[in-house]
C-alpha cells in the first residue's frame, strides 16, 4: 500500500532534517579547520533551509493533524521552526550558531517522527 502523502511528506522532512544537522556539524567542524570554507556554508543556506522546511512542516503537520488530533505534535514542530529561525540572527561560524540550528531541527525532525507514528496508530 502506497504511502499516505502527509506520510511521504514527513519522510522527506525527516531526510532533510539529517541533512541539515550534517551541514551544522560539517560546517562547525569545517570552519574550526580552515578560514575558508566556501559558498556552501554561506550563511544564505540557513535562509534557504528555512524557506523549505517552512512550509513541508506546515503541509505535512497539518496533514497529520486532520487524522490524529494531536495539537502538541504541531506546537512542537512550530517551535522548532521558530529556534531554526533564531539561528538566523546568531553570528554565522559562531558554536551557537551550530547548537541553535541543531536544537530546532533536532525538535522539528522529532515533531515529523512524532507525527508519523500518530499516523500509523490513526
Amino acid at each position: 500500500m502506497p504511502a499516505a502523502p502527509s506520510s511521504l511528506l514527513d519522510r522527506v522532512a525527516l531526510g532533510l532534517s539529517g541533512l541539515c544537522l550534517l551541514h551544522c556539524m560539517a560546517g562547525f567542524l569545517l570552519l574550526s579547520l580552515f578560514a575558508l570554507t566556501g559558498d556552501w556554508l554561506d550563511h544564505r543556506v540557513h535562509i534557504i533551509g528555512l524557506v523549505v522546511a517552512m512550509p513541508l512542516a506546515a503541509v505535512a503537520l497539518w496533514r497529520g493533524w486532520r487524522r490524529h488530533h494531536r495539537g502538541d505534535i504541531g506546537v512542537m514542530g512550530c517551535l522548532g521552526l521558530g529556534i531554526m529561525a533564531v539561528s538566523l540572527v546568531v553570528q554565522h561560524g559562531a558554536l551557537a550558531e551550530m547548537l541553535v540550528s541543531m536544537v530546532g531541527v533536532s525538535l522539528l525532525a522529532f515533531a515529523h517522527w512524532r507525527n508519523l507514528k500518530a499516523l500509523s496508530a490513526a
